[in-house]
């Protein structure tokens, strides 16, 4: 399994933590559901440190180069390519005891709808 994240340092633009979550609820989630090989995509932000990004979790590398990515509006919106963007290789995973079984619908974005 691979896993990318993406980091935006919104110091330079014009969108804000709160305009990307509004983003997110009115068009930014539902195209990432179709994705094959995408197991887990979550939105993350700093608020302390006006970040904002996503954490991709995939199959495989070649899950993750063969795909036609829904198209990143969140670039658009923000003006500029990500302001840093990794790559790890996942060496162990587990999961605990949890009271939730679905993890879409879950966060902020739902929160304040």
């Amino acid at each position: 399994m691979i896993v990318t994240i993406a980091w935006w340092d919104l110091t330079e633009s014009e969108q804000t933590i709160d305009s990307l979550r509004e983003y997110l609820r009115d068009e930014g989630v539902p195209p990432w559901t179709s994705v094959t090989g995408l197991r887990l995509k979550f939105w993350i932000s700093d608020r302390p440190g006006n970040r904002w990004g996503a954490v991709m979790l995939w199959e495989s590398a070649e899950a993750r180069d063969q795909q036609q990515l829904p198209p990143h509006r969140a670039a658009e919106l923000i003006g500029y390519p990500p302001t840093e963007r990794v790559r790890f290789e996942v060496e162990a995973m587990v999961e605990g005891a949890y009271g939730s079984a679905a993890l879409s619908g879950l966060g902020l974005v739902y929160d304040a709808a």
